[in-house]
């Protein structure tokens, strides 16, 4: 389940009403701008002071929400450099002006200890620097997690050959260190705070780095290992479990992230990649198992020029919460409206490249919101994923899956469903704040999210209503295959 208690979350409807209001009361009273502007600063300020006292937490929240939005706004101004970018030898500099990471850049004589969870910079002078702290996860907001993840200790030793630690590996390329503890186990999570921000970070050094996991799994490496044989040329290092002194002339300790599962390409220091070159490295990483496929279903399956010839659907299907009741209802439409129809059900088990496959293989996806919606990342540009947005997800839908997916290219379609539409419509009536004002819930905090709009609820389609979203998809998709197969015809 994806953590919505975000950098900017809970209060986004809020902070749209808050500066509307400041808008208005500006445009009315004109005259008196400079003294509102004046005595609205004024009061702003006392409320820093005794909101916590007067009002209580949701007060303050609201106030710091606004705030953190316009810090986060400007954290995404194109940077000429980033800090650290060029670090002097014998030396340790790091990063912490953003709100998402903490990054630090250790150059020179830099040895591994992983029983003190430490790494140490040695020197031949006497000017040692305070030690440094960092927990290498791209949640830094977020303290009940951050709580979770293993800090690591950044130290400078004068160097004393008697005494310092024997390197038992050494390597002539630099090291990254990152954790995949925190939310990892939920594959929005492990995209959005691992691997995307792992691109980020390493894609410059041309797969001349060494990974250095804290907190390693063996199933995450099996789960990612085509990914990160995209991203380094090296065998992973599990921190903690390898005792040795590993010896690097740098490392990175920490991830850069940018944003909800994207790429911003004014951000990147070294060359102007995007989410689509992102994207490449997963065609890369899956191609070759994907050979493989196609190859066994040629052996054992027959596939008819007819249904070469129609689009292609995927359904990610969902079991427990937020599951399409009438799903099977669903799957008969769709082959009515001309479409093949595969539905699938991925589980821990399951195989990236076979899913990759199917998405990457679509013409349209279609998904209840929900961490599944993550594999929106495999589907080609201009591919058609239609999110489901169940009552009381609107912006959680759109923040994490709908705006990033635009950016890979994707037609995006957000059917919000009407409350008949919900379960939650039988359980608690139309009248009902659950039903009538989602947003006053949400409001309460993420507790209420989870339990009524995430955890208890599914969905029932108006298939009459939702024909029209998929006869626009099929349309869309003929068009596209016309345009592909006879590209000289129409202007790109």
């Amino acid at each position: 389940m994806v953590q919505y208690h975000r950098l900017i979350i809970h209060h986004g409807r809020k902070e749209e009403r808050f500066r509307v209001s400041v808008e208005e009361v500006g445009s009315s009273k004109r005259a008196k701008q400079k003294f509102l502007s004046f005595l609205f600063l004024s009061i702003l300020s006392c409320c820093f002071i005794i909101s916590p006292y007067l009002f209580g937490f949701s007060a303050l929240s609201l106030l710091d929400s606004f705030i953190r939005e316009n810090e986060a706004l400007s954290s995404y101004e194109p940077a000429l450099a980033h800090v650290c970018s060029e670090v002097s030898n014998g030396t340790i500099c790091c990063d912490r002006t953003g709100l998402r990471s903490d990054i630090c850049v250790m150059k020179g004589d830099v040895r591994t200890d992983s029983a003190t969870s430490s790494l140490f910079l040695f020197t031949s002078t006497n000017n040692t620097t305070n030690p440094e702290k960092i927990k290498p996860y791209t949640r830094k907001w977020e303290t009940s997690v951050m709580d979770t993840v293993q800090e690591l200790n950044l130290i400078t030793k004068s160097s004393n050959r008697s005494s310092d630690r024997v390197c038992d590996v050494y390597h002539d390329v630099p090291a990254v260190f990152f954790s995949t503890g925190g939310y990892t186990g939920n594959v929005y999570h492990e995209f959005n705070d691992g691997i995307i921000p792992l691109f980020i970070t390493s894609q410059h050094y041309k797969k001349k780095v060494v990974f250095v996991i804290v907190e390693y799994h063996d199933w995450w490496e099996m789960k990612y290992g085509d990914i990160v044989s995209q991203l380094t040329d090296y065998p992973l290092v599990d921190f903690s479990g390898d005792s040795r002194t590993h010896c690097f002339k740098e490392a990175t300790v920490g991830l850069r992230i940018h944003d909800e599962l994207t790429v911003n390409s004014t951000l990147m220091s070294h060359g102007n990649k995007t989410i689509v070159d992102f994207r490449n490295v997963l065609d890369r990483a899956y191609s070759h198992r994907i050979q493989s496929l196609v190859q066994e279903e040629t052996e054992t399956t027959t596939t008819t020029h007819d249904l070469k010839k129609k689009p292609k659907l995927v359904i990610l299907s969902r079991n427990g919460s937020r599951a399409i009741l009438n799903e099977d209802l669903l799957v008969k439409l769709a082959e009515e409206t001309g479409f093949v129809v595969e539905v699938l059900r991925p589980d821990k088990r399951t195989e990236m490249p076979k899913i990759y496959r199917s998405m990457n293989s679509s013409d349209v996806m279609i998904g209840v919101h929900g961490a599944a919606m993550t594999h929106f990342l495999f589907l080609k540009p201009k591919t058609v994923f239609i999110q489901i947005v169940p009552l009381g997800t609107d912006w959680a839908a759109e923040t994490y899956y709908g705006e990033p997916a635009k950016k890979l290219g994707l037609k995006y379609i957000g059917y919000k469903i009407m409350p008949q539409e919900s379960s939650l419509y039988g359980e608690y009536g139309k009248d009902d704040p659950v039903i009538r004002d989602p947003d006053s819930l949400n409001d309460k905090g993420w507790e209420y999210t989870k339990k009524i709009y995430l955890q208890g609820q599914n969905v029932k389609l108006d298939l009459r209503r939702f024909r029209e979203t998929l006869a626009r998809s099929y349309d869309f998709s003929i068009r596209k295959r016309v345009r592909e197969e006879v590209p000289n015809l129409f202007v790109s």
